[in-house]
């Protein structure tokens, strides 16, 4: 299955503490690790996390500074561990406005993971899917013809998809927030939603087979009959 994750409330998570928001971050950090090991552990098999949106470019610089070196430490110390557990790495979202140092990050850990059978790991970076959409959609207003396959595939390449990860089927949002913020529109199209009140910090495996369990206790009909209705 396909697991997306909004991780919202760092901040919150600081604030409440008397910390600076970099705290809440450093230790959101340690939530994605945990998590990205639970899941594996799970059998999921994509697993996406909302890590820094385009919006958030509007943030104080000092704290995009403070989430961008964050990144790339963590793609330095988590390839390793990624490849031990032979789970792929790829960023998804733009690229031309991050800096060189990690970019090179980035194209170093997709390509010592690449290997991996295991989990595919994506995490979005400066992603918009309100822009990813009108992207694709300009690459796809020449053709005569398109399906929704093709509309998904031109959305990959203009975020940077290496692996096809097929639409989401469960949106986890920590936070106590209800709102997709800009995140996979086009691939949560019939996603499962679980919203979580913890913040993202406090996020942990036990959280996670809650969310999983959640999911389990639904009926997916996609527009269709149950079986019970149907009868």
């Amino acid at each position: 299955m396909h697991v997306a994750i909004i991780m919202d409330g760092n901040g919150r998570w600081a604030t409440q503490r008397g910390l600076p928001r970099t705290a809440g971050h450093i230790e959101g950090a340690k939530a994605v690790r945990a998590t990205v090991e639970a899941a594996a552990r799970a059998d999921v098999k994509t697993l996406t996390l909302y890590a820094f949106s385009s919006a958030n470019w509007a943030r104080p610089p000092a704290e995009i500074a403070a989430l961008m070196r964050l990144f790339g430490q963590y793609l330095f110390t988590e390839t390793r561990r990624c490849v031990e557990q032979s789970i792929r790495i790829n960023i998804i979202g733009r690229r031309d406005r991050l800096g060189e140092n990690l970019l090179r990050s980035i194209e170093q850990s997709e390509k010592s993971t690449a290997a991996g059978t295991g989990m595919l790991l994506r995490i979005a970076v400066d992603y918009s899917a309100q822009h990813s959409i009108v992207q694709a959609a300009l690459r796809a207003r020449c053709a005569a013809e398109l399906t929704q396959g093709d509309f998904q595939r031109l959305l990959h390449e203009v975020d940077h998809c290496a692996y096809p990860a097929g639409e989401v089927d469960l949106l986890i949002r920590t936070g106590s927030e209800r709102r997709l913020s800009d995140f996979l529109l086009w691939e949560c199209a019939f996603a499962e939603l679980h919203f979580c009140e913890c913040l993202w910090p406090d996020f942990d495996e036990r959280r996670l087979h809650g969310a999983l369990e959640d999911y389990g206790g639904r009926q997916r009909r996609f527009g269709g009959l149950s079986a019970r209705q149907s009868q």
